[in-house]
């Protein structure tokens, strides 16, 4: 009896420490917002078409169009303890708040071949994938690593990272962001990869992008987590 209540007790414990765990994660810190709970989809909705295109529907065309994203949103998308996760499939996860000049945190970690991102204002895009050889992207530039503006002009400011910094696969990476204008600096795993650069308008690039938008996360062929992810305006 004693030894069953032994094992209570401690599978009690476990169930404890792991919730504290959790609970650490996720907390922003001073005079940052949490973007994401850890605990549900909240402030968040599903949306892989481009503002532009969006801009050009209908009323009615546009919200079925956005119906659709949220139930591809909702199918790909999940939480598992305390980490926002996507399958590698579905529309992007989009804030539904607009966020106009920010500085950005967020924890990623994914896996082998997997590419992905970050959209800033709903333009593209910090770039996250496989840094390998073994990836087979070396051509499209991810032998320089994760972190660069991958959809800015062929030798551009900002294209490349400046360093190599993603961590083995299995690890989480961190992700510092400051946008203002158009000027974008980026940290990964507290390493420059990113200084002042302008983030081109994919779209348009004869025209500057959006004074405000929403911040997104891509989905691109394979599973992604993220946490952690804290913004502070500073409009």
């Amino acid at each position: 009896m004693n030894r069953i209540f032994t094992r209570m007790i401690t599978i009690g414990f476990i169930a404890i420490s792991v919730c504290l765990a959790q609970a650490a994660e996720n907390v922003p810190p001073e005079g940052f917002k949490a973007l994401f709970n850890g605990k549900d989809l909240s402030g968040w909705h599903g949306c892989s078409v481009g503002p532009y295109k969006l801009a050009e529907m209908s009323a009615e065309e546009r919200k079925k169009t956005l119906d659709e994203q949220n139930a591809s949103f909702k199918k790909h998308w999940s939480v598992e303890n305390g980490e926002f996760v996507n399958d590698g499939e579905g529309a992007y996860a989009t804030t539904d708040k607009e966020y106009g000049n920010f500085e950005l945190l967020i924890d990623y970690k994914t896996i082998p071949r997997a590419d992905s991102g970050i959209y800033l204002r709903g333009y593209p895009q910090v770039q996250i994938w496989d840094y390998t050889e073994e990836g087979g992207m070396w051509e499209h530039g991810a032998n320089f690593g994760s972190g660069g503006l991958w959809n800015n002009s062929k030798d551009s400011p900002g294209k490349n990272p400046l360093v190599l910094a993603d961590k083995p696969f299995g690890e989480w990476n961190k992700f510092r962001i400051i946008m203002k204008g158009a000027k974008v600096t980026i940290w990964l795993n507290d390493k420059l990869v990113v200084d002042n650069a302008v983030l081109e308008n994919l779209w348009k690039r004869d025209q500057p992008i959006a004074e405000r938008g929403p911040i997104q996360l891509q989905t691109h062929g394979g599973e992604i987590r993220w946490r952690n992810i804290f913004i502070k305006e500073l409009d």
